[in-house]
């Protein structure tokens, strides 16, 4: 990673150049982003290369949320205080340009390292995440993402795991 710097959201970053490959995703990124940033909305975190430090090369956001913990699969609530919500961060949008292969891996690392960095100060036990299909979740579990049962397609990572990670 040391080519590239996930930094927030900044005017120097050009984001027109991004292309996901999903027009929703280019579009929040165009259109939005810079919006939720200003009205605290969600945290929005763009990955560059340190050679082409404008160009957006990713991004992910990040907001504050909860789970109810009657959605928690059994085996989890046995390990978390038993309050009616539990405290988690949404990873609410991951991606990357088509022209980066593999640098998902590195967006999704900053996402959870920058989580943990925070969970102790904002008091998170989960990171929630909300795949848009299969390829995403296979990507997510391989990070020990699990799946909320009651919920398709969204999983969530145990503070105390991506500690580990």
């Amino acid at each position: 990673m040391s080519d590239f710097v996930c930094e927030p959201l900044g005017n120097q970053h050009d984001r027109a150049l991004v292309d996901c490959g999903v027009s929703i995703l280019n579009e929040y990124l165009v259109k939005y982003a810079k919006q939720d940033v200003k009205r605290k909305a969600s945290a929005v975190f763009v990955l560059v290369h340190r050679a082409e430090p404008r160009r957006v090369i990713g991004f992910y956001t990040l907001c504050a949320t909860s789970v109810l913990l009657s959605e928690l699969p059994e085996a989890m609530t046995k390990k978390i205080p038993r309050y009616p919500e539990i405290p988690a961060v949404l990873l609410g949008r991951l991606a990357r340009d088509i022209h980066f292969p593999r640098v998902g891996e590195l967006l999704l690392s900053d996402a959870i390292a920058r989580c943990v960095r925070v969970a102790s100060d904002i008091a998170a036990s989960l990171i929630v995440v909300d795949s848009k299909d299969h390829a995403a979740t296979r990507f997510y579990e391989k990070f020990g993402f699990l799946s909320l049962p009651k919920f398709e397609g969204r999983l969530f990572l145990p503070m105390q795991t991506a500690e580990k990670l």
